[in-house]
């Protein structure tokens, strides 16, 4: 009887544990951790994440990291503490957060690294637009208005994985024409924080040590971009050096419409936002996502998905109003 006993109870409390676990699934709660929301793109990830999220039922909660790693750390454990179902993470340093996870695994959360690969941990997905792939857009555009000549590679944060992968792809475009002779890379350096400041002073030495002599600056983002065409506009050189950047910032954008800056790479927000809030959900719920490729992030190989970005130039710039990214008028900046 003893043993029937606790057989029924057993039974009853996996009930209770289904039950609780199907309410979190019909309802489940999302920690976003988001690097640095006072950087114009993640704040408007947040919103269309929220909203997606929010059709689907979720609940979202945000923390922004402001560039602290510590911070970072502290708020994802809050969050685990607060019961989420799911965390998805935008890392501000990539290799950091190992412990923090396997927390959250002890609790059964399933982890979503965001946009940046989480690097050495146990995490669930991964979410981002092909960086390789936008590291060769990157080349490709300064290369199409500058095939030859000297170039100098300008890198995002050491801390951020997404640096060196649009690095793979820039060099994939590159190297064959360093090979042949056509391009001379008079320098490369990392830019800490994806700091434009920092880009700019970047910018300025390296004109300095080359005489002027700079034809193309291959910039990881817009961010980077715009402090490189700051230090290229005093020395009266905008325009006449190409310059890549990716992120569609506005001010970047306005930039490419002004002939300051060759290229952006376009990723619509709203698409990478409300496939993660969709990915966060199907696993919560386990359902299976459509994962379209394999990152091997150091401790296993991630189920991820990658979605395409668009190279725009000032000739397809106008995208972005059809899009509904931004306005016209916000683009012509009156």
């Amino acid at each position: 009887m003893k043993k029937l006993a606790g057989v029924a109870a057993l039974a009853a409390l996996m009930l209770l544990a289904s039950g609780s676990a199907s309410a979190d699934a019909k309802n489940p709660k999302i920690g976003f951790s988001i690097d640095d929301l006072r950087v114009e793109r993640w704040s408007r990830d947040r919103d269309y994440f929220m909203a997606a999220a929010e059709q689907l039922g979720a609940k979202v909660y945000v923390q922004s990291a402001d560039a602290s790693e510590q911070r970072q750390i502290a708020q994802i454990e809050n969050l685990i503490s607060r019961g989420v179902d799911v965390l998805v993470i935008v890392p501000y340093n990539a290799t950091v957060l190992n412990n923090a996870i396997s927390e959250a695994k002890k609790s059964h959360i399933k982890v979503v690294s965001y946009d940046r690969l989480i690097l050495n941990a146990d995490i669930d997905a991964y979410i981002s637009f092909d960086n390789r792939l936008v590291g060769e857009m990157q080349a490709q555009g300064v290369v199409q208005a500058k095939p030859k000549g000297n170039y100098y590679l300008l890198g995002g944060a050491p801390t951020d994985n997404n640096a060196k992968m649009l690095r793979e792809g820039q060099m994939k475009v590159l190297q064959p024409l360093v090979d042949k002779g056509d391009i001379k890379i008079v320098g490369k350096q990392w830019v800490k924080e994806w700091s434009a400041s920092e880009a700019m002073a970047i910018v300025e030495n390296a004109l300095t040590a080359n005489n002027n002599k700079i034809d193309g600056i291959v910039a990881s983002n817009d961010g980077t971009a715009g402090g490189a065409i700051q230090a290229l506009a005093a020395q009266k050189l905008a325009g006449q050096v190409a310059v890549s950047g990716q992120d569609a910032d506005l001010a970047a954008v306005r930039r490419v419409s002004a002939g300051t800056q060759t290229m952006t790479v376009y990723k619509p927000l709203k698409l990478i936002a409300s496939e993660a809030a969709k990915l966060a959900v199907q696993l919560v719920r386990n359902e299976k996502p459509a994962f379209n490729a394999q990152y091997d992030n150091g401790a296993k190989k991630v189920d991820s998905v990658l979605l395409k970005p668009t190279l725009l130039t000032k000739a397809n710039v106008n995208l972005l109003v059809t899009d509904g990214f931004y306005t016209a008028a916000q683009l012509s900046g009156k």
